[in-house]
């Protein structure tokens, strides 16, 4: 893996994390039609760990404003706070994706060797996204929250374990679905992504450690796809975020479908 591989990988990662256009097919997808070596399992984690940083540093405060609601909750044994109702729910909807992650661990890496699959997972990002746009009301703010909407969005997500399937644009759809504004969805959706993210991250890290740590990529390959991913995913949540506001999903189910069908008829591979 070159320099400028690491930088497009990067760049790429960074870019469609936060779109709703899957990170885990496209970085499936690329480095096949471009007959590039596998990444491995480090690159793509620290590369993963780049985009936690974006959006960490985009939502700090957001985060520490949470987890003071969160903890103040624990003191007052209260949930009144809408504030520490949101905390709560981010974790209660990250349970059922590591649960789900880890017992399936073992098919879903057979996945990310199957463009094909990819591609057919994209076209059923392009359809949770149109029906979203179709149904959802997008009446509701974030401080309505519930258990059950937090689980059933968690449940989402879940489905984005597998490659093709964008895990914003799944948990970004269940919002809609849910009658929630597609701001206040997206502002949730990128929240989600701080733990599972990192927990798949540190998760990825102590199996590496356990199998001897080999690494594939040199520490400059490693450190570009970092920095690539950490920048590139702070513009694309700022650009999305505006875009939302004032704009629907249509072209990124369109983008979605067009990119399934062609690696689905292979045309793209």
């Amino acid at each position: 893996m070159t320099l400028w591989q690491a930088l497009l990988l990067g760049i790429l990662q960074g870019a469609t994390e936060f779109l709703p256009v899957s990170s885990s097919g496209h970085l499936v997808i690329l480095p096949h039609l471009l007959n590039w070596p596998d990444p491995g399992l480090v690159l793509d984690t620290v590369l993963h760990l780049g985009t936690m940083v974006a959006v960490v540093f985009y939502f700090w405060r957001d985060l520490w404003s949470l987890a003071l609601a969160a903890m103040e909750s624990l003191r007052e044994r209260s949930l009144d706070d809408p504030q520490a109702r949101i905390a709560w729910g981010l974790l209660l909807a990250t349970i059922p994706t590591a649960f789900i992650g880890w017992l399936l661990e073992e098919r879903i890496e057979e996945l990310f060797q199957a463009p094909q699959a990819a591609g057919g997972f994209l076209l059923v990002t392009a359809l949770l996204l149109l029906l979203a746009e179709y149904r959802g009301r997008q009446q509701r703010d974030l401080e309505t929250l519930s258990w059950r909407d937090a689980l059933l969005i968690g449940l989402a997500q879940t489905l984005a374990i597998a490659p093709g399937l964008s895990r914003s644009g799944t948990t970004i759809a269940a919002g809609l679905l849910l009658g929630y504004r597609r701001a206040e969805a997206t502002r949730f959706s990128f929240l989600l992504s701080v733990p599972i993210i990192l927990g798949s991250g540190f998760y990825q890290l102590l199996k590496l450690t356990g199998d001897g740590g080999a690494a594939t990529s040199s520490s400059g390959v490693m450190l570009v796809g970092f920095l690539a991913a950490a920048v590139t995913g702070y513009l694309a949540i700022a650009g999305f975020l505006a875009l939302v506001r004032r704009q629907s999903l249509w072209p990124f189910a369109a983008y979605c479908a067009t990119l399934g069908l062609l690696v689905v008829s292979g045309v793209l591979g």
